[in-house]
Order: C-alpha cells, then structure tokens, then sequence
C-alpha cells in the first residue's frame, strides 16, 4: 500500500528524535512532526548532569540539538507544523498538519506532557533558573540550599521527599488546610525532620537577581497565608512547582489512559490501536526522565518496524 512516510513521530522531545533516529536506521522512511521547538521539556534544564554518556553537565539545548544532528545524520525528515486530526483506516493512518496531509503505516507520538504552572509572576521568567518541575533533574543542583516546594499531591511529597535528600531545609508550601496526597505518604513528609510544611499557604511571586555572571536566578517568593491574607517575602535558592501536568492527549480521545490521561501501552510501546505506538511522558509509568524518554522512543520505532513489516513491504 502506497503512503507518503512509513512511520511519522508527533512530538520532537527525547523519546521523539529517539523514534527518529532508530526509525530511519531500521530502513524506515521517518518524518518527526514539531510544533515548536526540538527538545521538549529538556529545554528549560540548564544543566543536564544525569545523562548517560555526558559525564559533565549539558545543557538541554545543546542535547537535543545533538538528538536531531544524529537522527538527520541517519535520513530522518523534520517537519515544523501543528498536527490538527490523527485517523485510522484500512491499515493508513492520515495525520492532517497545518502544513498539509500526510499518510504513513504506523504513527509514533511522542508529543509529552505539559508541566501544569502556575501562572505567579516570575514562574516564565525564571524557568530554569531555580523555577523547576522536576526534583530529580534539577535537585542536585541545589544541595544544602532553601528550597520551596509547591504543591500538595502525591506528586509533589514524592519530590520534597527527594529533595529533603540533597537539603535540610525544605519548604513544603499547599494551598490548602490539608494534603491532597495520599495519607501514608502525606505522614511521611510530616515526620521527615528536614521538611518544613506550611499548609493555606499560597505563592504568590517569583522573584530574580542577577549573579556574577549577569544571570538572573531565584532569589526569593512572596508568599500568601491564605487564612489570614498576609503576605511576606521570603530567601530561596529555587522553587519547585508540582502542580500537575497535562498529557497532550487530544488527538487520541478514545485511545486507553490512565486516570491522570496518560496513555496506556504494552511492553512494545503499542497502544489499544493497531500500528499506534507511544513514548516518552505521554505514556503511563512511574518514572519520568529523559533517559527513559529516549529508551522508549528506541524502542516504539523497532516495534513500529515489527508491524509494518507485518503488514506491508516499507516505502522506498
């Protein structure tokens, strides 16, 4: 059956230019399709320390343009366009851009999930630079510093439990009167003697000065009680914001997901849909990094290969 690419990739983070790269390398003819920029959520960490294979730190800018330089390197195509519908039939799957319609065999989407801000003033400005969604990507570079931490799920006592690893003095600031996470863990955060929690407590701004070198860092928030409708400023080294995050989900409605969105796969990176694979943060799991990511995407386009080769000879 003749289609205009083998396999396209919706989304041009980690697990995306993963696909990419092992797509074409399968022999595959790849299109990655980007809405805005290469490197999702990798481009607001400025110091990448954890990846495997760059013993010093990189920035997310500069790996994921290390990502593209190798999947461009094995033929991958790039294309920079909002992707409108994703439909089925008859084993093509028609993807409709803002830049035109396309077909494929298999699709792999790859297009992550948004970080949920808060909107204070400050939070855009300083994204990466002390304002940070991911306790492990970004914890260790504040070790033994003050760290507000904003939220009151599970997520966001996972993360200050973390983080009470790498600091004795963490600030555990919700919103409300009581945790929204679970009790069990909510306890633990209470008994951990390295976390302060402040509970009808809201943030209310960001605020930045400039370090030696003419760059500007958190340096402190203003927070409100929300009892009493005081507000006071207040030193930090970084603020880490756990309010949720939002699959980007919308072009599969009635693809299976768990109950915060997030899309269900087999082992093979395979969705409830034929043909339809998933990598990267839009799909379920406990443990969100860009290793992860990349391991993900590697794999959805060897099973993305696996299929077509099931069902038809690839586009030559």
């Amino acid at each position: 059956m003749k289609t205009d690419k083998d396999v396209i990739i919706i989304g041009g983070g980690a697990a995306g230019m993963a696909a990419a790269q092992y797509s074409s390398r399968e022999g595959l003819k790849a299109l990655l399709v980007e809405e805005m920029s290469l490197g999702g959520q990798a481009l607001l960490i400025e110091g990448i320390e954890n990846y495997p294979g760059c013993p010093e730190a990189v920035s997310g800018f500069e790996l994921a343009e290390r990502f593209e330089t190798q999947a461009r390197k094995f033929g991958a195509e790039f294309l920079y366009a909002t992707v409108k519908s994703l439909v089925k039939k008859d084993n093509v799957f028609t993807v409709e851009t803002t830049k035109g319609t396309l077909t494929s065999l298999a699709v792999i989407l790859a297009a992550g999930a948004k970080h949920r801000h808060l909107g204070v003033p400050g939070e855009e400005k300083l994204a990466g630079r002390g304002v940070s969604y991911c306790a492990s990507c970004d914890g260790p570079f504040f070790k033994n510093q003050k760290i507000i931490v904003v939220g009151g799920g599970d997520s966001a006592c996972d993360e200050a439990m973390f983080l009470s690893k790498l600091s004795s003095k963490i600030v555990l600031i919700h919103r409300r009167d009581r945790f929204r996470a679970q009790k069990a863990l909510a306890d633990r955060v209470l008994a951990n003697k390295n976390i302060e929690v402040r509970l009808s407590t809201a943030l209310e701004e960001i605020r930045g000065k400039a370090n030696d070198k003419g760059i500007e860092k958190v340096s402190s928030v203003i927070l409100k009680n929300t009892l009493t409708g005081e507000t006071y400023e207040e030193e930090t080294a970084a603020v880490f914001i756990f309010a949720g995050s939002l699959p980007s989900n919308q072009l599969v409605p009635d693809v299976p997901k768990d109950s915060g969105g997030c899309i269900l796969t087999d082992e093979k990176m395979e969705t409830a849909t034929g043909g339809l694979f998933c990598a990267g943060d839009l799909r379920s799991k406990p443990f969100r990094q860009l290793v992860i990511a990349a391991a993900e995407g590697a794999l959805a386009a060897h099973s993305a290969a696996e299929y077509i080769d099931g069902i038809s000879a690839p586009v030559r």
